[in-house]
């Protein structure tokens, strides 16, 4: 399974691939953030965000993308950035019919570390130790991205399966 992971942002977003199956081991295929002036116009900076998101789907045909599910924050204009430019990549991914899993912070870093509440060296870290990289990718929305990607390369599957169930007793009623 290859895996696009996102992490959003409008400043940075992190992009990772990853190959892998459930439970093996992850390769990395590349890494990147893309970043846009914080003053730039909102619109070009979405139209940014989206032209590379689609690149990199063109470039890596991944079978999934797997973006960070937006939690509330304290300062709303940072989580409104976040949200908008999830949603770019989702729509990115759904004009070319390509699945897409939101996985949440606390989701990833329990994957990647074993703790929810890893902090980001942690994660960096253990992205480094598991696909083998020489050094920690950086800044860390790369690493994120990375995890994002990891993180449904081992729990994809899961789900998919726990979706699968619930659908079978939802037609049996």
């Amino acid at each position: 399974m290859r895996v696009l992971g996102v992490d959003p942002g409008l400043t940075r977003c992190g992009l990772g691939v990853v190959d892998g199956a459930g439970g093996r081991r992850v390769r990395c295929v590349a890494v990147d953030v893309v970043r846009t002036p914080a003053d730039a116009p909102l619109p070009e900076r979405l139209l940014a965000v989206g032209a590379e998101v689609e690149r990199w789907i063109e470039r890596h045909r991944p079978d999934v993308v797997a973006v960070e599910r937006v939690f509330s924050q304290h300062n709303v204009r940072t989580v409104m950035g976040t949200a908008q430019a999830a949603a770019v990549a989702i729509t990115c991914a759904a004009r070319r019919a390509i699945p897409v899993a939101l996985h949440t912070p606390s989701e990833v870093k329990a994957a990647v570390t074993g703790n929810g509440r890893a902090d980001k060296a942690q994660v960096g870290s253990m992205v480094t130790r598991l696909l083998q990289l020489e050094t920690t990718p950086r800044p860390a929305d790369a690493a994120d991205a990375l995890a994002l990607a990891i993180c449904h390369v081992w729990r994809g599957g899961m789900h998919r399966r726990l979706e699968e169930a619930r659908m079978k007793v939802v037609a049996g009623r």
